[in-house]
């Protein structure tokens, strides 16, 4: 492919999506009043195609843009096409999801609710300026884009949170939001310090400079932990719980399949990973991200566990299944030789998580609309995703042995044993989701009258199938997975078949002695219900003080104020005293002149 094919291609890709979100206003502005459109149509949907066939057809190369910004640089690679190409086919079998998904919206708007008409359109135009930032992030080499693309992700994303408008949508989505803030700023500190300090304007100098700058370690942890919160990090994971369950499903779909990869691919284009300067002065960096994805990935699958809803569940796997990708990035730190071998099961697993956890989400709502199809189908279908996250078939299996091949020869056989453990942990997740599914109300309307060629199952089929098939059509991207031996298949089933076998026991133990959990259970978003209670107190513990300080201020202003007048007085009347001089300033001086006169006389005499 000639390089004029490639940047056609890549400027396509990001520019197909914003001119979808001028059409919208146009096409509002050209229907004529009271008439009311569906935005979601076919063309709509098309927004990630480009990018779908940049990465498809696209060869290694790169564009300049000497006008844009400081200077642009995008870039196409064997990761970044394997990134490109899972989010850009995410992204559109979800968007085409959401147009079945909003039907309910579309008649509510088609009645005359004109809140129901807002949130279509407001959807309509965030929901592809979401997607040009995921693109652009993931193409980006030179740091002022790559900052562009993750902060116009995630700002538009709130929109599609807060979707709803429900007191819980409200709820997450200021969960989410303040998070975001927090991270932005984390990320947009680093990259600076970074950038100044090294004198750096693409990711790879930036990255190459860190391993041997004086404060390179600070740098790097600034972005570790701005890069962490989009990725779920244990601590900074508090919005996932809440965003998930109150967007709509799709939204839920794509911010967990795609959009918190851009945490991973954050860290791994910033932080020094596979250079051997940087050997001594990020081990302890990479030992914490090593300790807290490890943490994360077992203690977010007990937190998950004892959640009711099933996307609720699903967030808390993501942030579980985000904490093995975190320990991974660590280890490539601490070991700097075993990055070049980590880091393709890295991007693999990043791929296969984005799918596999898309199908997963988009089943729930299949789940609340099931399609014609049998019981024991529909089942079927449910489960093949949960399995595959917990890496017993399909691309779980191939990203298993990816990564555990990987560590196995670098010697890190205790890294790989306690990946198992969390496996573990995935595996009660995924049963405790299918759970929450089948007890759910659209379990009782099997008999739904969705027809499969409707727009959400047929997405749903084609991800569950893209999702599963990952390691038969990434071998058209350049990258081959291989499958493991068979004497290592039992290996990878233990943690899967121990995890069965626990969520039984305790299905058992329950519907043997049921449990009285009521306000016992920890709420999905743990953490924040303390740090917002917390931070209440203190606000109505501060607010008396805060009074006082202000009717302190106001009096300190008005006494400058009066201060301010009584010194304007006494010009006015200095003034007026002038005026005064000049106009009897002959008689003064005739009256001045007699007393110095009668003063002499008297003195001689």
């Amino acid at each position: 492919m000639s390089q004029a094919i490639l940047a056609v291609l890549m400027i396509a890709a990001l520019l197909w999506p914003l001119a979808l979100i001028l059409r919208e206003p146009l096409m509002a502005a050209l229907t004529s009043r009271g008439e009311v459109r569906f935005p979601l149509d076919s063309l709509w949907s098309t927004a990630p195609l480009p990018a779908l066939a940049l990465a498809l057809l696209g060869t290694d190369g790169s564009l300049s843009l000497s006008a844009w910004l400081l200077g642009g640089v995008w870039v196409l690679d064997e990761p970044r096409r394997v990134l490109l190409a899972f989010s850009a086919l995410l992204w559109g079998l979800s968007g085409w999801y959401a147009r079945g998904y909003l039907v309910g919206e579309r008649d509510r708007a088609n009645a005359g609710n004109e809140a129901s008409a807002a949130r279509l359109a407001r959807f309509a135009v965030l929901w592809p300026l979401t997607l040009s930032g995921n693109l652009l992030l993931l193409v980006a080499e030179d740091i002022a884009s790559f900052y562009l693309g993750f902060a116009v992700m995630t700002f538009a994303a709130y929109g599609l949170v807060i979707h709803a408008g429900t007191r819980d949508a409200l709820t997450g989505g200021r969960a989410y939001l303040i998070m975001a803030v927090l991270g932005e700023g984390l990320i947009l500190g680093g990259l600076l310090w970074g950038a100044g300090s090294l004198d750096a304007l693409t990711l790879s100098e930036l990255r190459q400079g860190l391993a041997t700058a004086p404060h390179g370690v600070w740098i790097g942890l600034l972005l570790w932990l701005g890069f962490g919160v989009k990725a779920g990090v244990l601590g900074l994971h508090l919005w996932l719980p809440l965003a998930h369950p109150v967007a709509p499903t799709p939204a839920s779909a794509v911010l967990s399949g795609a959009m918190v990869k851009a945490g991973v691919v954050g860290w791994m284009a910033t932080l020094p990973l596979g250079e051997s300067a940087a050997a001594t002065a990020f081990v302890g960096l990479g030992r914490a991200m090593l300790i807290v994805g490890l943490v994360g990935a077992i203690g977010a699958a007990l937190l998950g566990v004892c959640q009711r809803h099933p996307k609720a569940v699903l967030a808390y796997s993501s942030v579980s299944q985000l904490g093995m990708l975190a320990a991974l990035v660590g280890t490539g730190l601490v070991m700097p030789s075993l990055w070049p071998s980590l880091a393709p099961a890295v991007v693999l697993f990043a791929a296969h998580h984005g799918l596999t956890k898309g199908a997963l989400f988009l089943g729930v709502g299949i789940g609340e609309h099931p399609p014609r199809m049998p019981t024991w189908m529909l089942a079927l279908l449910l489960t093949l995703p949960a399995l595959s996250l917990a890496g017993v078939l399909g691309s779980g299996l191939a990203t298993k042995w990816a990564f555990k091949a990987a560590l196995y020869e670098g010697g890190q056989s205790a890294l790989a044993t306690w990946l198992s453990v969390a496996a573990v942990g995935t595996t009660l997740l995924m049963a405790r989701t299918l759970w929450c599914q089948w007890q759910g109300e659209g379990q009782a309307r099997l008999d739904g009258l969705t027809p499969l060629s409707a727009p959400m199952p047929l997405a749903w089929l084609l991800l569950v199938v893209s999702a599963l098939a990952l390691p038969l059509w990434l071998p058209t991207l350049g990258v081959a997975p291989a499958w493991p031996p068979p004497d290592e298949l039992f290996g990878f089933w233990w943690p899967a078949l121990l995890g069965v076998a626990l969520a039984l026991l305790a299905g058992w133990r329950i519907h043997r002695w049921p449990l009285r959990l009521a306000g016992k259970r920890p709420p999905a978003g743990d953490l924040w219900w303390p740090l917002a209670r917390g931070f209440s107190r203190l606000w109505m513990a501060t607010a008396p003080w805060l009074v006082r300080l202000a009717a302190v201020k106001t009096a300190w202003v008005a006494w400058w104020v009066a201060l301010e007048e009584a010194g304007i007085s006494m010009l006015d009347a200095l003034g007026e005293s002038e005026t005064w001089l000049r106009r009897h300033a002959a008689v003064l001086m005739m009256v001045v002149a007699m007393g110095l006169a009668l003063a002499l006389l008297f003195s001689t005499a």
